[in-house]
């Protein structure tokens, strides 16, 4: 057997071992032993400690707010265990400190000859938990005050919670909603959406955004535009998903205020314009009438009145058939499967012999094999033929002309490009605009780019510019792919 001496020692170094404070405490109220972290967290030596009175180790407003004496004597008497409760303990020149104290009867042969206090210091978790509460609060007042939907549900797209907004945007009340699948609440053409959305969220952790419309209790649509990303916990595993939508209505009402502003606009653009293409023509028509009213005109200018009035007429017919092509390109909607080499090649033959009489070099640059769009035989030409053309108007005094066609994996792509006098700053910005044109007068209505651009649209396609005054102009001409 061991002496006394060795295992007073071990008895030592258990108390001192254990993270916590520990006081064994004799019937007499006096500290009996003390381990180390009461020492260190008291900031009191041992000598301080052993043999005096708890008035003397804690200050007399502990003893008191806790009333641990009269606890100590229900334990000796009672020879029970009391459970622990939260203490406040400030030692001299340290910061307050937060402990949960229990104290356990210590018997021998029946008798409680001591009671142990046991005090766990809970400074840094209280703190924790007070930051936790304040963030949680803190964020929830974020959500709460929000003016987008903000609502999370599980991974079965049950709804978890539901924020103000949510409730005001969909005439909904958070218990109303609480407990039930996230995609009632959409219009019946956008829940499958709404499902494949979660589902792949579910499958591959990503975020997903959408414009999916809720149906108020009313039945009335609210257009809203979604972004759900999924939560995840610490093991990166999806626990559930987080849905904050915008309400589109009044966005899309201004977009519908803001269309119809410029429609406005480019009407009475366009008006202006074919006042002006029109006014000529018709003032020569009116101009030869006239002179056909006067008596016993010869048959020469009878003639001549009669070709000017034709010829005016003509003019406006070709202005008329312009602006109706540019306003519905065709009245053929269907789309064939097209070779655009040939699309281009044709209207490039036909132009070559201006070309050449304003030596202008044409370049081109096709691939080996046939380049297949989908898109219309009748329209396609005409929107290369008025590149064509005006690229050979911007070199009167020759240059090159570059025709280079780029097949890819879902669109071709057609460059147009000039080495003439370009496009200024203030004038790129407008020449698709319908009769905007720098052309003198009697040599363009304005109105080609626009046709270009109203038939690229309805292929589906895109056309674009790039220019700087003096240093040519290219276009290029987008068509996906057949």
């Amino acid at each position: 057997m061991g002496s006394p001496d060795r295992y007073r020692e071990l008895y030592a170094m258990l108390l001192d071992a254990i993270p916590s404070s520990v006081l064994l405490i004799d019937r007499d109220m006096r500290v009996v032993s003390a381990n180390r972290n009461f020492s260190e967290k008291s900031r009191r030596p041992l000598a301080d400690i052993l043999g005096h009175r708890l008035e003397e180790v804690f200050p007399p407003v502990i003893l008191d707010q806790m009333d641990i004496s009269r606890r100590l004597r229900q334990v000796f008497e009672g020879h029970r265990p009391i459970a622990g409760e939260r203490m406040t303990y400030r030692a001299p020149g340290i910061p307050l400190r937060i402990y949960y104290y229990s104290i356990l009867p210590f018997s021998w042969e029946g008798e409680v000859k001591n009671a142990i206090l046991l005090m766990e210091d809970i400074t840094e978790q209280v703190r924790l938990s007070e930051e936790v509460r304040r963030v949680e609060s803190r964020l929830a007042s974020v959500v709460e005050s929000a003016r987008d939907i903000v609502l999370s549900t599980d991974t079965g797209g049950l709804i978890l919670t539901w924020n103000t907004a949510a409730e005001k945007i969909s005439g909904y009340h958070p218990e109303e909603v609480k407990g039930r699948a996230f995609f009632e609440f959409f219009v019946p053409e956008h829940q499958a959406g709404v499902k494949q959305a979660f589902a792949g969220m579910l499958a591959d952790g990503h975020s997903r955004v959408g414009g999916w419309d809720l149906v108020k209790p009313e039945g009335e649509r609210v257009s809203v535009s979604w972004v759900c990303s999924p939560m995840k916990d610490e093991q990166g595993q999806t626990v559930g998903i987080v849905a904050v939508g915008r309400d589109e209505t009044q966005q899309r009402q201004l977009e519908m205020r803001l269309v119809q502003s410029q429609k406005l606009a480019a009407l009475g653009v366009m008006a202006g314009g074919i006042a002006h293409e029109i006014r000529n023509p018709l003032a020569i028509c009116s101009s030869a009438a006239q002179f056909l009213l006067e008596e016993n005109p010869t048959p020469d200018f009878l003639h001549q009145c009669a070709e000017k009035i034709q010829g005016g007429i003509q003019k406006v017919s070709v202005i008329i058939e312009n602006l109706l092509r540019f306003a519905r390109p065709s009245e053929r909607t269907e789309m064939t499967q097209v070779d655009l080499a040939r699309m281009i090649s044709e209207p490039l033959h036909l132009v070559a012999n201006q070309a050449r009489l304003q030596k202008i070099a044409v370049v081109t640059q096709f691939p080996p094999g046939p380049t297949p769009v989908s898109g219309m035989e009748s329209l396609l030409p005409q929107v290369f033929m008025n590149l064509f053309l005006n690229a050979i108007d911007a070199m009167p005094e020759g240059g090159t002309l570059t025709v280079t066609v780029k097949p890819g994996a879902e669109e071709v792509r057609v460059r147009v490009a000039d080495t003439g006098h370009g496009i200024s700053k203030e004038d790129i910005d407008n020449i698709f605009d319908p009769f905007y044109t720098k052309s003198p007068v009697g040599r363009g209505t304005g109105l080609g780019l626009s046709i270009c651009y109203s038939i690229v649209k309805e292929h589906r396609g895109a056309i674009e510019v790039e220019s700087e005054t003096g240093r040519g102009a290219t276009f290029t001409v987008r068509l996906p792919v057949a």
